[in-house]
Formats: structure tokens, C-alpha cells, sequence
């Protein structure tokens, strides 16, 4: 009895930091990088999976069509995962890492669900390491330059501490429903930050990422809450940010708000129709 009630305890303790979403805490081994080199790496197998499986909803979230991926395109994916092993990353100039990383990071996502498909949701696949650990997130999925590197790890300690950049949220895919989209093309060195500009305004022009309700309460993304140090640390700083991506009527509906009135998410798979 006392180790069960030490053992609800400890549940109890943890849930204020599973509230929030991971700090973005540098891995310094990944600010290696060469500013002049010109080499570009080929996403071109990834855009092939894309434009064979995705299917884009103007009106909704993209979805990927798992159900009718191929042996031979699982395969294939798993083959671009091993491409992007065998780059040599740390000698890339900054724009090419950043596509490298976003593109590793959506296709290991893919292939995390297909390695695991049917689900309904990715919180399902509970293959990562640690008593109170839930979905695939800190599972080592790859190896990168000798370093076992897992989703976590790209996206908390490489993509969002070395660039800063809170558009960064829009360019990785959970494969949820509540996510922004999984883009229809692989980030290029020359293409990201465009990417990322885009990216934003969808999602923030979005039901997903902002919407007002027929009683005028705002209610907006989870991401802006689990992540709200990256928007400024502030809800200030996500109406800020909200406000700089919107569009006329949003942004129109924006003005003299000072307050967010509720947070939503849907973890549901984003899997076609």
C-alpha cells in the first residue's frame, strides 16, 4: 500500500511538467556547420512518397494516405531515412541543416506510424524510453554522424535552440489532426524560409490555430501554451505573434484583445479520409 500511494504520488508530481512542452535545451555537438559550403542535399525521395501519399485539404489538415503505402514504398522510406543518415550534416551551411532537419524529422513521423499503422492516434505508440514517457518522441529512431538521435532531440535540441525561430512549429508534423500541415514538398536550403512563412499563415488562418467563437472567445492552438516561451512567454507575445501571420478578417478580430480564452488540440491521426 505505501509503494502504490508513493507511486500516486509521484504521478501526481509529475503531471505540472507534462502540462508543458519540452524547453528547447541546446545539444552543443549540433552547432558544427560550415557557412560557405554549397552543397545541397536530395530531399527527392521524400517528395516522392509526398506527392504519392499526401493529400492536401485547403478546408482541413493534410493527411497522409497510410493505408495504402506500398511494402515497396515503406521500404523506400525507410531507404531515404538511411540517405539522410549518411549525411554529413555538421558540413552544411545553416539553411541546408535546417530543411535536412525538418524533412528527417516529418519522415521518421511518417515512418514511426507506418512501423506501427493502424492507430488512431501517435500518443498510442508508446515506445519511448521512461516510467512516465507516452508516444514515440524520445525513442532513438536514427543515427546521425555516429549519435543516436530521436524526434525530441531534433526538434527540442537542435531545430528550436540553434535557430530561434517560432515558425519552426509549423514545419514539424506530429501526424495529428491539430497539427499544422505536413507540407506537400521537402524543405530546400533555398525553399525553408518561404516554407515557414507559409506554413505560419495557414495555420494561424486556421481553425486549428486560431478561431474566435460565436460567443467572441478566442480560442487557440495547445502549441501556443505548451510552447508559449517560443511566442514570446507571454499571451502579449502569442497575440503578437497571432496578429503578424493573420489575415484581414483575423487580424481585424484581433485588435484590443489582450487575453486568450482557451486552448484545444486533436490528437486524433491526420490519416485520409
Amino acid at each position: 500500500m505505501i509503494r502504490a500511494a508513493v507511486l500516486l504520488f509521484l504521478v501526481v508530481l509529475a503531471l505540472p511538467a507534462a502540462a508543458a512542452g519540452p524547453k528547447a535545451e541546446l545539444w552543443a555537438r549540433w552547432q558544427a556547420h560550415d557557412p560557405a559550403s554549397a552543397v545541397r542535399v536530395d530531399h527527392g525521395s521524400w517528395g516522392r512518397f509526398l506527392a504519392h501519399y499526401l493529400r492536401v485539404e485547403p478546408q482541413g489538415a493534410n493527411r497522409v494516405d497510410y493505408a495504402r503505402v506500398t511494402a515497396a514504398d515503406h521500404v523506400g522510406l525507410a531507404a531515404y531515412v538511411a540517405e539522410m543518415e549518411a549525411v554529413a550534416v555538421s558540413g552544411l551551411n545553416r539553411r541546408e541543416q535546417m530543411a535536412f532537419w525538418i524533412n528527417l524529422y516529418n519522415a521518421l513521423t511518417v515512418k514511426v506510424i507506418l512501423d506501427h499503422w493502424p492507430v488512431s492516434s501517435i500518443r498510442d505508440i508508446d515506445i519511448s524510453p521512461g516510467l512516465f514517457s507516452a508516444g514515440p518522441w524520445g525513442k532513438k529512431l536514427a543515427v546521425v554522424e555516429g549519435e543516436k538521435i530521436a524526434l525530441d532531440d531534433i526538434e527540442h535540441r537542435i531545430l528550436r535552440p540553434i535557430w530561434q525561430d517560432p515558425r519552426i512549429h509549423y514545419a514539424v508534423n506530429c501526424a495529428s489532426i491539430g497539427c499544422p500541415d505536413l507540407a506537400p514538398r521537402p524543405f530546400t536550403g533555398d525553399t525553408a524560409d518561404r516554407m515557414l512563412t507559409a506554413a505560419a499563415e495557414t495555420y494561424v488562418n486556421s481553425p486549428r490555430g486560431a478561431r474566435i467563437d460565436s460567443d467572441g472567445r478566442l480560442v487557440v492552438s495547445k502549441i501556443y501554451d505548451w510552447f508559449i516561451d517560443d511566442f514570446g512567454g507571454a499571451e502579449a507575445g502569442v497575440l503578437a505573434h497571432l496578429a503578424q501571420y493573420a489575415g484581414p478578417d483575423l487580424k481585424a478580430r484581433l485588435v484590443g484583445r489582450r487575453e486568450i480564452d482557451g486552448h484545444a488540440y486533436d490528437w486524433r491521426i491526420n490519416a485520409a479520409r
